[in-house]
């Protein structure tokens, strides 16, 4: 078994001796949840028909995979998405990966392992939670919103990428007189442009693919497709990359053919975190916070790249 403990959605996936995905299951909470982490786990068992007992091994990753009851191992998402994805679209070579809070961009040799990666969770811009916010502004169903994209013009601009500020830009524009469908379409179009900042880091592949709860929004997908210049395929199951890639993990680890890490961890995550901080797009005097105002003006601190990233 994998599984996904994410900071707003728990996966589970329940994988055979041959690497078969065989059952799987998606539960959505609203902050890390022991709880909703036990349903996701029960209800990828009974979709597989298996018991408890039936699991061999179980391997966590995510957000809160030190949460995960039973878990034998831990690995990071990004080993298990990069492995996950390769799995369901055999081939890939570029997965972007946007997540509650954070994004990735991997890119994936032959046999589904991580070559090199860059990642952004210094700020929520453009990931789930950025999504959340934008559709509480506009008062739609977070389901609806990227329909809502596509059917609106791209031309508005919008300044603030920033989770915090973002609620407070859509309102104002809205109280412009702009149509809903106009801000979520050039929201959308601000979040890719970002996306591809991120993908610039590690260098552009084809083909490519989206993992996490956002590669569902067909908005999303189209608008980074445009930024990159090139196709982003869709999986069948994109939220469930993470777990099915750690259930293989689990299955190797099993059967004593996974690749031992490097360190612990901890360890790695903070080699992760320490490598990226240069490179990794974050906002101007940020301190970790996910959003934050200007200590003189009060005004919002915009998204900043390096000069370097085109």
């Amino acid at each position: 078994m994998g599984v996904d403990l994410g900071s707003t959605t728990a996966k589970a996936a329940v994988v055979d001796q041959d690497g078969t995905l065989r059952g799987s299951s998606v539960v959505q909470m609203g902050a890390v949840s022991r709880e909703a982490v036990a349903r996701a786990m029960d209800g990828a068992m009974a979709d597989a028909g298996v018991a408890q007992s039936d699991i061999r091994r179980t391997i966590s990753t995510g957000y809160g995979r030190k949460l995960v009851p039973g878990a034998n191992r831990t690995f990071t998402e990004i080993t298990c998405h990069a492995r996950g994805a390769a799995a369901l679209h055999p081939g890939v070579r570029l997965v972007i990966d946007i997540g509650g809070q954070d994004s990735k961009a991997i890119i994936v040799d032959d046999d589904g392992l991580v070559e090199r990666f860059a990642m952004n969770d210094r700020c929520a811009s453009g990931t789930g939670r950025f999504f959340d916010v934008l559709a509480r502004a506009l008062e739609v169903d977070i389901g609806a919103v990227g329909e809502l994209a596509l059917a609106g013009s791209e031309s508005l601009e919008v300044s603030s990428m920033c989770a915090t500020f973002a609620e407070t830009e859509v309102i104002s524009l809205l109280a412009q007189g702009r149509e809903k469908a106009d801000i979520a379409a050039s929201v959308h179009k601000a979040v890719a442009a970002r996306t591809l900042g991120l993908v610039a880091q590690v260098g552009k592949a084809t083909p490519t693919v989206m993992t996490g709860g956002v590669a569902k929004n067909p908005a999303a997908r189209l608008h980074v497709a445009r930024a990159l210049g090139h196709p982003v395929e869709l999986l069948d199951q994109p939220q469930i990359a993470g777990a099915y890639g750690a259930g293989l993990l689990a299955r190797d680890d099993y059967a004593g053919t996974a690749e031992a890490p490097t360190s612990s961890d901890e360890a790695t995550e903070e080699q992760f975190r320490a490598s990226l901080s240069s490179a990794t797009p974050h906002c101007q005097d940020c301190d970790g916070r996910p959003g934050h105002s200007h200590p003189g003006t009060g005004k919002p601190v915009p998204l900043e790249l390096q000069r370097n990233i085109r």
